[in-house]
């Protein structure tokens, strides 16, 4: 599976972008899908994930009621809608598919990776 995250961009805080991850097969619809940041200088961390099916998502309690993961099987898309925009939010975003329906907050749980899409909130 090949993933390409799009959608990042340049933002005030207060602001919102929403990030798309579209992979190159419809086989994608069979699996969980994450989306990860790193910010300069920092470890690779976990923003969110789904399930195979869009149930079961699970945050990041530093975007929790900020943050909204959702999929498109039909498209082969996941999206990541960010609101209220903090300068923490900053970082390069990565989407990652696992290998499995349900997968956890571990990067070590996925297998493919997309090639990130930058971030950057101003305060």
């Amino acid at each position: 599976v090949q993933l390409q995250a799009c959608g990042g961009g340049f933002v005030q805080a207060g602001g919102s972008l929403r990030l798309s991850c579209v992979a190159s097969r419809r086989t994608f619809s069979n699996n969980a899908v994450g989306w990860f940041r790193q910010a300069p200088g920092k470890e690779r961390e976990f923003v969110a994930r789904i399930s195979w099916n869009g149930g079961q998502p699970s945050y990041a309690d530093s975007v929790k009621g900020r943050f909204t993961i959702s999929r498109d099987n039909g498209q082969s898309t996941v999206y990541l809608q960010m609101n209220n925009l903090k300068p923490e939010d900053t970082g390069v975003y990565y989407c990652a598919a696992a290998t499995s329906a349900y997968s956890g907050s571990s990067s070590t749980s996925y297998r493919y990776w997309g090639q990130g899409t930058q971030v950057t909130v101003s305060s």
